[in-house]
């Protein structure tokens, strides 16, 4: 979904950019788009997949708690405070060579996640596999929007927003059967030497098929502006992700406060940077455009609410119902063909015709399958089976397919070509810091209500987890309703594409 910009969106001369879009009859593009589909794939699937394992990693290496807990955030840590960075090297560089750097980064910390002897190797081994996703995925965005005219850039932004459903529930699916299997007898290990021969191929493949794309006017990375930024995510973060097991302590609080001077800081630095010489790490001049600013509000806040559910739902399904990894893997299955069948049907069909009210519908479908979901568990207590679950769980998918797609295309739609990395980075990072909120805020409605619980009905796990699972649910619905609101930000209807500036 496109949309005119607030003000006149200046779009770069492509005679300077190495990469225009591509010509109708040139096959090569959609061989480029399986690579790097597949490679973005291969990140969403890594971030669940580690999840499912955690109990067999602990047995395995005897890792401490605090070591569990950096295997599963280390790598969000590392994705999220790269992400930018990793964004603007693309448009310096050139997309195609950042791209090939990251996906063989991904594959050999892939390796020796597999390889890893103890818990320490294991944790820094996911710090790099997150350093080297946050090289690689803003470039997927990037080369999708210099490779693909207009007129495709929809069926390919649906085909994306169904690559990003799939990826987000199959991955505990693929975790669950390859930890269950115990290929060669090697356990948890093969969830992520499974990354090994995909990595491998997406080398070989990516050199031949992808064309190289940079900025059209030389930039600088701004090395300041990295540096503030990673710190300020970094103080947002961490104590979201640490701040349960830590008790909540005080420094934790003074960290997330003063994130937000230290984003202020950089947004005043970026615009110094901006007059200076026009090599900013961040181009704030995006927020002008009308379908920039109002997507990554909306994306914000998407993520919140993704990061809440999906945690919540894990927990409650193995801990709370006492379901068997598998088990709750292939409950999420309904929910995974709705995302993908939603996905490709909205950017194709849907918002051609009906624009904005596509994503709106979405959000309150999505906000109906989590109430009739809270109306099931309720209902059925700890008896609630997989087949109560399917109707509220493809309701659900249904609307997320319909906001996923179309959102990275109302985003992206507008930005001119030689920031296209920084705007993907951009785009991922938010996404990133909405799932950690939501992350943050597991603690106080899900945790909070379960140690409540608990501390009355010491015995009572199984009520403790489904009255922490409806508080949560209530509140994904709270976040819905003003994911619908933010909406009315977003332009109506699909614009032209933009001129050049006079």
């Amino acid at each position: 979904m496109t949309s005119p910009a607030t003000a006149p969106v200046a779009v770069p001369d492509t005679t300077l950019d190495p990469v225009t879009t591509s010509e109708p009859g040139d096959r090569r593009r959609w061989l480029a788009l399986a690579v790097v589909m597949t490679a973005a794939f291969m990140d969403l699937v890594d971030v669940t997949i580690v999840n499912i394992a955690i109990p067999s990693i602990e047995r395995d290496l005897s890792a401490t708690f605090g070591s569990i807990q950096w295997i599963t955030a280390g790598y969000a840590l590392a994705f999220a405070a790269g992400l930018i960075t990793g964004g603007r090297l693309g448009d310096i560089y050139g997309r195609k060579r950042l791209f090939l750097l990251g996906i063989t980064g991904f594959t050999l910390a892939s390796a020796l996640c597999g390889f890893a002897v103890n818990s320490e190797m294991l944790v820094a081994s996911r710090l790099l596999q997150g350093a080297m996703a946050a090289l690689m995925v803003p470039q997927v965005l990037a080369i999708i929007h210099v490779t693909f005219p207009a007129h495709e850039r929809g069926k390919v932004f649906g085909m994306f927003g169904a690559i990003v459903g799939l990826g987000a529930v199959s991955g505990p699916l693929l975790g669950a059967l390859l930890t269950q299997w115990n290929l060669f007898g090697l356990e948890w290990r093969p969830i992520f030497l499974i990354n090994l021969p995909v990595g491998i191929a997406g080398v070989i493949l990516g050199r031949r098929f992808i064309t190289e794309s940079k900025a059209p006017k030389a930039l600088r990375l701004d090395v300041v502006g990295v540096v503030l930024v990673t710190g300020a995510l970094l103080m947002l973060i961490y104590p979201l992700t640490r701040g349960r097991e830590l008790g909540w302590p005080l420094w934790g609080h003074l960290c997330m406060a003063g994130s937000v001077l230290v984003f202020a800081a950089f947004v005043a630095y970026e615009k110094v940077k901006t007059r200076k010489d026009g090599s900013p790490l961040v181009e704030l001049s995006l927020f002008k455009v009308k379908s920039f600013a109002a997507g990554i509000a909306v994306q914000l806040t998407f993520g919140v609410s993704l990061g809440i559910f999906f945690l919540v739902w894990t927990l409650y399904m193995q801990i709370g119902l006492g379901w068997s990894p598998l088990h709750a893997g292939l409950t999420g299955l309904p929910f995974s063909l709705a995302v993908s069948t939603a996905a490709a049907l909205s950017v194709q069909k849907l918002v051609p015709r009906f624009g904005r009210k596509v994503l709106q519908t979405g959000a309150l479908t999505m906000a109906a399958g989590v109430l009739l979901y809270l109306w099931e568990a309720g209902r059925y207590g700890a008896d609630i089976s997989s087949w109560q679950m399917v109707p509220p769980l493809v309701v659900m998918g249904l609307g997320m397919g319909l906001i996923v797609a179309p959102l990275t295309d109302a985003v992206l739609s507008d930005v001119p070509r030689e920031h296209s990395g920084s705007a993907s980075g951009l785009i991922n990072t938010v996404q990133q810091m909405g799932n950690a909120l939501g992350l943050g805020l597991v603690s106080v409605v899900f945790f909070g209500v379960v140690d409540d619980h608990r501390a009355t009905t010491p015995t009572g796990v199984a009520s403790a987890f489904e009255d922490g699972f409806q508080n949560a649910l209530w509140w994904v619905v709270a976040v819905l309703v003003a994911i619908f609101l933010l909406m009315f930000a977003l332009p109506k209807h699909k614009s032209p594409e933009p001129v050049l500036a006079a």
